[in-house]
């Protein structure tokens, strides 16, 4: 989107490329966005949804609102895709369709990053299309990310990313938690159990659960981290690693066990 003509930088690039957690400011972010292109929230076309983060929804709620587009948390990359089509020139009414302009760069600028060909185009729980990539293509395009020149339109986007990470996902998101507690580290989660992640010098990783429950990624990433040799060093914050890496199994209200990964094997 950037290559394509999308004028963002700073906190609204980061939101272009998050799955956030539908606070008030991601929402006033969203409708900077719009704003910006001569567009309003009725233009999106995710569909309608309450916050992720609960006590954004409870608020939410006690102001007597509802599911609606703007809170939904593909929101920003929605906003983004139709800043981008007008900046382009291209229809906004089908920017959704795999065979809009839009949806044919996108598609590639994935198989460049990943440097392997998308074998299949779904669609997103956000009604976006979405392409299938291995494990390691999505490891690689992290890596690519990280590792591009300074200045160039994936660079912009990892830096934005890792500058704001509250702004990709939320304030209390394990996410943020992680990019925060080591320096250099970009990082995204996605739907199924999907998380991508690289180093600064681009040592990367990926990883799909089989249940497609989200309960487990924080231990996962953190194991998998420290196996890469970035759970200590200078600037690494360890005890944030360890809170992040504790999720407590609960029976009763009450914690009775705990997710421990275990990584017998690791390509």
């Amino acid at each position: 989107m950037v290559r394509c003509g999308l004028g963002l930088d700073g906190k609204l690039l980061a939101l272009a490329a998050a799955s956030h957690s539908g606070e008030d400011f991601h929402v006033a972010g969203v409708r900077e966005i719009l704003a910006g292109a001569g567009l309003t929230e009725d233009d999106l076309q995710c569909p309608p949804s309450m916050p992720i983060d609960e006590q954004a929804m409870r608020a939410l709620v006690r102001r007597g609102g509802g599911p609606d587009r703007v809170h939904m948390n593909c929101s920003g990359k929605h906003a983004a895709m139709l800043a981008t089509c007008v900046a382009a020139g291209w229809p906004i009414d089908s920017y959704r369709d795999p065979g809009h302009p839009l949806q044919v760069e996108i598609r590639r600028t994935v198989e460049r990053l990943a440097a392997e060909p998308v074998t299949a185009v779904g669609v997103d729980g956000c009604g976006a299309p979405i392409f299938a990539l291995t494990l390691t293509g999505l490891a690689t395009a992290f890596r690519a990310m990280v590792l591009a020149e300074p200045g160039s339109p994936e660079r912009t986007v990892a830096d934005a990313m890792r500058t704001y990470p509250d702004w990709t996902s939320g304030s209390t998101r394990p996410e943020r938690k992680l990019m925060e507690a080591v320096p250099g580290l970009l990082l995204k989660s996605g739907a199924e159990g999907v998380e991508g992640f690289a180093l600064a010098d681009g040592r990367a990783g990926s990883f799909k659960l089989d249940d497609g429950a989200a309960r487990a990624r924080p231990p996962v990433t953190v194991a998998l981290l420290r196996r890469l040799g970035a759970g200590a060093g200078p600037g690494v914050d360890t005890a944030a690693l360890d809170g992040v890496a504790r999720v407590a199994v609960l029976g009763g209200g009450a914690p009775v066990g705990e997710i421990q990964p275990a990584l017998n094997e690791l390509s």
